[in-house]
């Protein structure tokens, strides 16, 4: 099946409650195809990880959805799309920030120990077939006032002191997506590594939290299932959701 090129469509919505939810809803009703991207200048009720929300000042960020179709990919291994998103928005940030950029385990990007950017994906599995992924991303580009509830964000005008043109940074994001799905297509343990090689606090001891205990434990990678991997006083692997850090 042939398919365009990631942001080929780039859609751009002045306002919206949630570009994923309306990226969602357009695959629902079967108006979207693979490669598609949705950019909102405002979104009113952003989603982010585990049901949180999202916060974003009008026009001063990146707000992205992009439709995969992933439909040569095993509904199983998921976390292939999730990586491959992590390190595009890695790589694209890169290269404005400089190297004190890196992934934190799943999917947000540090610039040292704050969050500039977060990932959100959506899926759509029919059977065996996993038709349809949701991704959808946010970049704090120029936004330097911040909910006092946000624990740490930055932005690339914070870092930088520079003010950025945002929507033409989301269609070179969309540059950066095709390059990783296209590697991803081609060989996922290419991903994996680069993945890897870019982990938040890799090779270092953190403290995490799993219920009541709170332990300190060197972070070793993640496994091509996307389990965390940690060196305790043994081996020990967790499922997102299961552990969070104590910073």
């Amino acid at each position: 099946m042939a398919m365009g090129n990631i942001g080929d469509l780039f859609i751009e919505i002045p306002s919206v409650d949630s570009t994923n939810i309306y990226a969602m809803q357009q695959v629902h009703a079967r108006m979207t195809k693979h490669g598609n991207a949705f950019f909102a200048h405002e979104q009113t009720q952003g989603k982010g990880q585990r049901g949180r929300n999202w916060n974003s000042r009008k026009d001063e960020n990146i707000i992205l959805s992009v439709v995969f179709e992933p439909v040569s990919l095993n509904p199983a291994s998921a976390f292939q799309l999730s990586s491959a998103v992590a390190l595009a928005c890695y790589r694209f940030c890169k290269v404005y920030t400089g190297d004190e950029i890196s992934i934190k385990w799943p999917n947000d990007i540090y610039w040292r120990d704050r969050k500039a950017g977060g990932i959100l994906i959506e899926n759509l599995i029919r059977g065996n077939q996993w038709e349809f992924a949701v991704a959808g991303m946010g970049i704090n580009v120029n936004q330097v006032n911040f909910p006092e509830e946000l624990p740490n964000p930055v932005s690339f005008r914070q870092i930088t002191g520079r003010v950025f043109p945002v929507m033409e940074l989301a269609q070179e994001l969309c540059d950066h997506l095709q390059d990783t799905w296209s590697i991803l297509l081609s060989d996922p343990e290419v991903v994996y590594d680069a993945y890897n090689a870019a982990l938040y606090k890799r090779g270092q001891t953190v403290k995490l939290k799993q219920e009541n205990r709170v332990f300190e434990a060197k972070i070793e990678g993640v496994d091509t299932s996307g389990k965390l991997q940690v060196l305790t006083s043994m081996p020990e692997v967790f499922n997102f959701g299961e552990v969070s850090w104590v910073l």
